[in-house]
């Protein structure tokens, strides 16, 4: 697991963070003294940032390997990415560096590795012995383009076909060239004048090693013979050949080509072919050649013991089915079955139960990897259905629109939502356990409960539990069903203000305690749901309609003076809602003479009654309306609070207060009326947007499909939309101010206050932050009472955009929002009573001139922290001077909490609580994708997770103690597993010959038999995984036991010689020096002239 370099920042080194220390002798009043200081145990050594898992679809797949013993799954993407699948829990994912697509892939098959070619020529060992596998061996052809690779069962050398025609042959134990090699010229006729183009095939005689099939692209299929180093056999087609595939007897084999048709051979009748057959051509009544189809892009030939064998293929459809989906054809014996697929097809197997080529195949199923979906076909079930896949693999189902991450939730959530989500599964499965079944595991101590929350173009939000890195879906809930839907493009509402996709999520906001869950949608709609276990039927949606508009706007509007009359800040709020009756929006909305629309919503919501099933049902319905041809803005921010009754929603005109135990709006307040007129940070009242379309004109839309954005487009949409702010870049603040954050929490409204109160803390786009009073009638009356509600103007000023606020207590514990616990509302009275019990109000009260909360205010380029009541700032830190932050959030983690921040130039920061020490700060991801940018979201306990493609979620942590124990919890894909006997030759064929024929591919491919390979045509590149998988691999690709032990006693033999040898020349070396020393004696007393 590649863990990224951390410039981490020394403790309390605070010069940087440009931190105003509270202490000193001139503190202001109301700052905590010298023994309040909050003593923080946050330092550098908790935090480490490392990926985690990835979950979903492989994006953009190109290839598929599968191993029949291990069990696991392969699939390489035009990008590089290599995702392997076992049971259900089990899955990884690597990455080639060169990011160059993967055109296939071969399992050595139960020896725990596995090969990789890509479009960039290369070919890489895996070890996958190890839970985070390495590459073990690179080698790079420089000269020739790889076009086909083939690994024969049992085998270590591996054969390679190229564009040139020619194949080579890699030992795949040391990652050399032999040097024999097949040119393409003494394959093919001498007389042939033509280049046979690529090879397209390569595949050995499954009962005779010695010969190699070989298909070149023209249509040529050659017989090789390895051991004379000649062909046998040529068989000639005048169509181009896609695949080739071995009857397992190895006497026939089957050809699929680009005219549709499929041709069979016998080996030796070279001639003709002996059927020819096109699976999807009509016959003429006249005898005359059917005519062509779609080129057949693979076929199978599976044969069984007791039945007629299958032959499997995609593609070849004919070209009248112009429009028709994607094809898999199922031919066994007289029986055509198609298969229509939802996307097109990229690569299909069939799965065996022998991994032995010379032995009944008995296939029991297929796996069809297509562009965006996994579908595995039971070939063991009368009308081959589908197996019930265990992946996530559905994330993009509808391109994601938001996500938001809980880790660390209640526990019987979990459960809660399982128990109705298994109510909405498909039925008609097969009724066989899932194929792919390898691996096993991990053995994590990484217990507490974790959600991701996915929103959706289609306006559906899945459910997801994500404990111990895994990821399953629980739950779907579809919003587009309480809205009537347009039959036709001609029923298109003209009131839409988005060309497509009405119903997509925005932005959401969901109480885990109480299971509220509110929803924003880009039609300007908000959807308020209840959790409840029984079904029931609601004969009237409940509707409220708000009008929201520019203020002192230039429009027409329904007041005399031509400007809206500020709303005053109390219950009485100047639009009445419409509750309790039929959505006849049209009649309530006009279009007056000059076309203006006015009291008009984008949907309308549906008359007819609404069956809503245990889980998530509708309480209310809030949508935005027309104001005098103006479309309403889009909902930037969205929050829901359970104890207080109460949901506030804002956009670029300011905020609506919804009281949905009442149904009522409470307060419509424009941007400006936020400010009070006694506050300092008063702004002008500002003119219409200069960004407003003309009238009946559609908005861009906010938040366009995933895969499909530009970012100067996404720039121009202004779609850099986040969960729950908008505006995350400056592109917003010349079209005015918008609301970005709320916060609900117990706390001082104003300065001299002493008793904490309900609060809402409002953020916005230019960074100020304001403080509304919320008074509650006491418990019985909260029903009939209205909420009373007073703006107490603005708290703070950050530089940038407010992105998240919190609040912490004197000890710098959380203050969370208060929250009323579950209760089913179809539950009778006395049970509703019985769990009806909100939570009780946090910190008591102040005493006098002592500050007791801490509130934390983050933008998108600064943090501070203002202590209350005083409204004192406290603390403060400069965060990003070239760069602004995305996401920020205050979450919990080791005991404490912190503010985790990811910035637009892709560092990942901590700051501590409350006096912003930074903690980490890692360049972890330039941000190249606005979806990125739009889905990455923090959670508690050091866990963090963004969209990284349109089909897969990245998981990463940024907690030490996750990255310690990650090896623990990850699952392990290889399993110590016999490899099956091989089939039984039989006693004929073994007295008269007929079985497999083996060939001693060592003593013909090695370096004394062949030669050396020419080192200009590969370069050899040792792999980074370690010395322990390199030991684990090498001793798995050795082969079996059989050829272990043979080694074995080699081995022996050649050492006893080697001994023979040594004491020889220790004879030897022991007799010359007898010799040395009696002729050093003999001339010793002798002059020079003597001798």
């Amino acid at each position: 697991m590649k863990k990224f370099n951390i410039r981490k920042v020394l403790d309390g080194l605070t010069a940087a963070s440009s931190s105003s220390s509270p202490f000193s002798a001139s503190a202001q009043p109301g700052t905590p003294r010298e023994n309040d200081v909050v003593q923080e145990t946050l330092q550098t050594e908790h935090f480490l940032l490392c990926k985690t898992v990835r979950h979903g679809f492989p994006y953009q797949p190109s290839s598929m390997a599968f191993d029949p013993v291990q069990k696991i799954l392969a699939i390489g993407t035009q990008t590089g990415a290599l995702r392997l699948f076992g049971r259900a829990g089990v899955e990884c994912y690597c990455q080639h560096e060169s990011g160059a697509a993967i055109i296939q892939l071969q399992f050595l098959i139960n020896e725990g590795a596995l090969v990789s070619a890509l479009a960039d020529d290369s070919i890489h060992l895996w070890n996958l012995r190890q839970k985070i596998p390495a590459i073990l061996h690179s080698l790079k052809f420089n000269r020739e383009r790889i076009t086909y690779c083939h690994l024969p069962f049992q085998s270590k050398w591996l054969y390679i076909g190229t564009e040139r025609g020619n194949i080579h042959i890699v030992n795949v134990e040391s990652f050399t060239l032999s040097g024999y090699v097949i040119m393409w010229n003494k394959a093919i006729e001498l007389s042939t004048k033509t280049h046979p183009g690529p090879v397209v095939h390569i595949s050995d005689n499954p009962m005779d090693e010695g010969k190699l099939l070989i298909g070149f692209e023209c249509g040529v299929v050659v017989l090789w013979d390895l051991k004379s180093k000649k062909a046998d056999c040529r068989y000639n087609y005048d169509e181009a050949i896609h695949s080739v595939a071995w009857h397992h007897e190895g006497k026939q084999f089957v050809c699929s080509h680009s005219d549709g048709t499929l041709t069979t051979w016998n080996i030796r009748a070279p001639a003709k072919p002996a059927q020819i057959m096109t699976p999807h051509g009509k016959q003429p009544k006249d005898g005359k050649k059917p005519e062509p189809c779609k080129p057949i892009l693979k076929v199978e030939y599976k044969t069984t013991r007791a039945g007629d064998p299958f032959m499997v293929l995609s593609g070849g459809l004919s070209y009248d089915t112009v429009g028709r989906r994607a094809c898999l054809t199922v031919m066994h014996g007289k029986s055509t079955a198609v298969l229509e697929m939802d996307f097109p097809i990229v690569d299909f197997l069939t799965l065996c139960e022998t991994p032995y080529p010379n032995d009944f195949q008995e296939p029991y199923a297929v796996v069809v990897l297509l562009e965006k979906d996994l579908v595995v076909i039971d070939l063991g079930q009368i009308g081959y259905p589908i197996f019930e896949s265990p992946y996530p693999l559905s994330i993009h189902e509808s391109p994601v629109t938001c996500v938001e991450y809980f880790a660390d939730c209640p526990s019987e959530l979990i459960p809660a939502l399982y128990s109705v989500g298994t109510r909405q599964k498909r039925q008609g499965y097969s009724k066989k356990e899932w194929p792919i079944s390898g691996g096993n595991w991990g053995q994590g101590t990484q217990s507490y409960p974790e959600i991701i929350i996915t929103g959706h173009a289609d306006g559906t939000i899945k459910f997801w539990d994500a404990s111990a890195l895994m990821l399953q879906v629980l739950y779907k809930l579809k919003t587009a069903k309480v809205f009537e839907r347009a039959r036709s493009k001609e029923e298109k509402p003209s009131t839409d203000i988005v060309d497509e996709d009405p119903f997509a999520i925005q932005t959401l906001s969901w109480c885990p305690e109480s299971r509220m869950l509110c929803v924003a949608g880009v039609s300007a709609h908000v959807i308020i749901y209840r959790f409840s276990k029984q079904e029931i039927t609601t004969e009237v949606v409940q509707l409220l309609e708000v009008r929201m508009q520019c203020e002192f706007s230039e429009v027409d509007s329904p007041d005399p003076g031509g400007e809206q009359t500020p709303t005053l800040p109390s219950s009485g709020a100047s639009s009445s809602p419409q509750e309790s009756e039929p959505p006849t929006q049209q009649s309530t909305g006009s279009n007056s003479s000059d076309g203006a629309r006015d009291n008009i919503p984008c949907l309308q919501v549906r008359s007819s009654p609404l069956k809503q099933s245990p889980g998530y049902q509708v309480e209310l319905v809030i949508q935005l309306v027309w104001v005098s041809g103006e479309p309403p803005q889009q909902i930037t921010s969205l929050s829901v609070n359970s104890s207080y009754g109460l949901v506030v929603l804002g956009n670029g005109n300011g905020l609506a207060v919804v009281d949905y135990l009442q149904k009522t709006l409470l307060l419509n307040m424009g941007m400006s009326e936020l400010y009070s007129p006694s506050d300092p940070y008063q702004r002008q009242p500002r003119s219409p947007r200069k960004t407003r379309q003309p009238s009946g004109a559609k908005m861009s839309r906010k938040l366009s499909s995933p895969g499909e954005q530009k970012p100067d487009q996404d720039a121009k949409d202004n779609s850099f939309t986040r969960s729950r702010s908008s505006s995350v870049t400056s592109i917003d603040r010349e079209s005015g101010e918008a609301i970005s954050a709320f916060y609900f929490c117990e706390s001082f409204p104003r300065k001299a206050d002493v008793l904490v109160s309900p609060c809402l803390l409002v953020g916005t786009t230019q960074g100020s932050v304001m403080m509304v009073a919320l008074s509650l009638p006491p418990g019985d009356q909260r029903l009939q009472q209205p909420v009373g509600i007073a703006s107490c103007g603005t708290l703070v000023s950050l530089k940038g955009g407010i992105l998240t606020m919190s609040l912490l207590d004197a000890a710098g514990a959380l203050l969370a929002p208060s929250y009323e616990t579950w209760y089913d509302p179809n539950a009778s009275d006395e049970e509703k009573e019985k769990s009806r019990r909100r939570r009780p109000a946090s910190p008591p009260s102040s005493q006098e001139g002592q500050d007791t909360q801490l509130a934390v205010l983050c933008s998108e380029k600064q943090a501070k922290v203002v202590a209350l009541p005083s409204q004192t700032r406290i603390y403060k830190h400069n965060i990003t001077e070239v760069s602004f932050v995305l996401r920020a959030d205050v979450v919990q983690m080791a005991g404490t909490n912190c503010i985790a921040c990811f910035c637009a130039n892709g560092h990942i920061m901590t700051l501590s609580l409350p006096s912003l020490r930074p903690l980490l700060d890692v360049n972890y991801l330039p941000l190249t994708d606005m979806r990125i940018a739009r889905t990455f979201c923090f959670s508690n306990l050091g866990q963090a997770l963004y969209l990284t493609s349109p089909t897969e979620i990245q998981r990463i942590t940024y907690s030490q103690e996750t990255c310690d124990n990650l090896q623990e919890m990850l699952s392990e894909l290889f399993t110590p597993v016999e490899t099956p006997e091989a089939p039984n030759r039989g006693f004929f064929k073994g007295l008269f010959g007929g079985g497999a024929q083996s060939l001693d591919r060592e003593d013909l491919f090695g370096e004394t038999t062949a030669g050396k390979a020419s080192r200009s045509l590969a370069q050899h590149i040792p792999g980074p995984g370690s010395m322990e998988g390199m030991k684990g691999a090498a001793s798995g690709v050795v082969g079996d036991l059989a050829r272990a032990r043979i080694a074995l006693d080699e081995r022996g033999q050649k050492l006893g010689e080697l001994e023979e040898r040594t004491a020889a020349m220790m004879a030897s070396a022991e007799s010359f020096s007898k010799h040395a020393h009696n002729t050093m004696v003999k001339y010793k007393d002798k002059k020079w002239y003597q001798l």
